[in-house]
């Protein structure tokens, strides 16, 4: 009795592994969560409350990078499933599983890689002198310009501080 392996001219790992590539790079579009750390993104959570609002004007203003803390492993998922499916096409036997292993690692290091690139943002770091003489550092998306004297408002309470120009 001949397996199915067998049956299908040897075809079936090399399906296994392209459809374990397709849900692998699905995985990563599904799981790249659109976070902002802009002043003009709120969420649904955010929207409708009451905040302080604090005028003052802008002493400093820094280039920052804004860095998501954590990923969600999609990009190591597909960078394994891709690299693993790359792999298998080198070789034969044995030499075929080691490429294929080697592949794989070596494409979940590069998934891995791309989704941290993926989850940096341009930023801001604004220092606010208040008018009651208190000063506030905020860090925030590039999105919005500030200079040095600017006055600018700024929004807390009910979720992050945003720093936005009057």
């Amino acid at each position: 009795m001949k397996s199915s392996f067998a049956l299908n001219g040897g075809h079936a790992p090399r399906r296994l592994l392209a459809a374990l590539a397709v849900v692998g790079s699905l995985s990563v579009l599904v799981g790249c969560a659109h976070q902002s750390a802009s002043s003009s993104v709120y969420t649904y959570g955010q929207a409708q409350r009451e905040q302080i609002v604090r005028l003052g004007t802008v002493e400093s203003v820094r280039q920052v990078v804004i860095q998501n803390d954590r990923t969600t492993g999609a990009g190591t998922l597909a960078g394994a499933a891709l690299g693993g499916v790359a792999g298998s096409a080198i070789g034969g036997g044995r030499g075929q599983v080691l490429a294929a292993i080697g592949g794989g690692l070596l494409g979940a290091m590069a998934g891995d890689s791309i989704e941290h690139q993926m989850g940096k943002k341009t930023g801001l770091e604004i220092t606010v002198r208040l008018d009651n003489g208190e000063t506030r550092v905020i860090a925030q998306e590039a999105d919005v310009g500030f200079n040095v004297g600017q006055r600018v408002r700024v929004v807390s309470g009910g979720g992050p501080t945003r720093v936005t120009p009057m």
